[in-house]
This record gives C-alpha cells, sequence and structure tokens, in this order.
C-alpha cells in the first residue's frame, strides 16, 4: 500500500515532460521565427546587391 501511495505521489518525471514540451514549444517557434526573418533578410540583402551593381 505504501509502496503504491509513493508511486502516486512521485510527480518528478511528469515535471520534466512539462519542462520538455515548454522547451520543444519554444524552439519551433524560435525556428520560425529565425526562418521567417532569414527569408526577409535574404531579400533584402538581394535587392541592396543588384542596386549596387
Amino acid at each position: 500500500m505504501f509502496t503504491m501511495r509513493k508511486f502516486i505521489k512521485n510527480n518528478k518525471g511528469a515535471t520534466a515532460i512539462e519542462y520538455g514540451l515548454i522547451a520543444s514549444l519554444i524552439a519551433i517557434a524560435a525556428i520560425g521565427g529565425m526562418s521567417a526573418l532569414g527569408t526577409k533578410l535574404s531579400s533584402t540583402f538581394t535587392n541592396v546587391s543588384n542596386n549596387l551593381k
């Protein structure tokens, strides 16, 4: 009985999973933002390069 109560009260695994999910969502948002920014910067540098020629 004591072992079952101890197993139910153990939240360390759930907390680690929650932190992992939060970190993955932040990483996905950062990658998406950097990808969009990279595309805009690429077109900006292309325009600057074409105007310098």
